[in-house]
Order: structure tokens, then C-alpha cells, then sequence
């Protein structure tokens, strides 16, 4: 299993209300194993850690995602393992990092 860690400007409810959407979850891990998935939650503990695995029984891809306050932010640790594509897995986690960064809310988004 490989994993990246990276701290975000945004508060631990913020990023587990990122992951915790079931087609956030099934879209990470189509694009880890490289086609569609179906998914199945195999660990939640809300605001801290939430673990998904794919359904197909040839490929057991795993996802996890550790979230830890961390002074001003959010300390994100995302872990995976895909038995297919092991060596996809490093430029997977640099995107979901970056996915994850990304500002979702414009505070002051259409003001003049």
C-alpha cells in the first residue's frame, strides 16, 4: 500500500464532507483501477478515517483516507493499493492530493 500526506487550509469537516459522497468514492477508485467500479465502505469512522474496496473480485483495490487536525488545517493521509496497476499509484495520489486542495466554496465568489 502506498500513501501521501499532505496538510490543507481547510477544517476537518470540510474534508470529510469531500470524501464522504459514494460517487466521490467510486470516481476515485475508477481512476485508480482504471475503469468503472463498483465500491464497498469497509471502514468509517466520521471526521476521521473512511476506507473503501472494489467490489470486483479479481482486482481488491483499496482506498483510505486519514483526516487529523493539524494547526491551521487538515493533516490528509490517502492510501491505496491497486494489484493491477501498482505502478499508476504514485501519479494517482499526487492527483487526489491536488483534488483534494482545491478550493470548493468561493467566499467571495460574484461580488464586484
Amino acid at each position: 500500500m502506498r500513501s501521501a500526506s499532505k496538510t490543507l487550509v481547510k477544517s476537518p469537516p470540510e474534508v470529510w464532507e469531500l470524501v464522504d459522497q459514494p460517487e466521490r468514492m467510486q470516481g476515485l477508485m475508477s481512476g485508480l483501477i482504471g475503469r468503472a467500479a463498483e465500491i464497498e465502505v469497509s471502514e468509517r469512522e466520521p471526521g476521521i478515517r473512511l476506507a473503501w474496496e472494489s467490489r470486483d473480485p479479481f482486482d481488491r483495490a483499496r482506498i483510505e483516507v486519514d483526516i487529523s487536525e493539524k494547526g491551521w488545517g487538515t493533516n490528509v493521509t490517502v492510501s491505496a493499493e491497486s494489484p493491477a496497476e501498482p505502478t499508476r499509484l504514485d501519479g494517482w495520489l499526487e492527483a487526489v492530493m491536488e483534488e483534494l486542495a482545491t478550493p470548493q466554496k468561493r467566499p467571495f465568489g460574484g461580488m464586484v
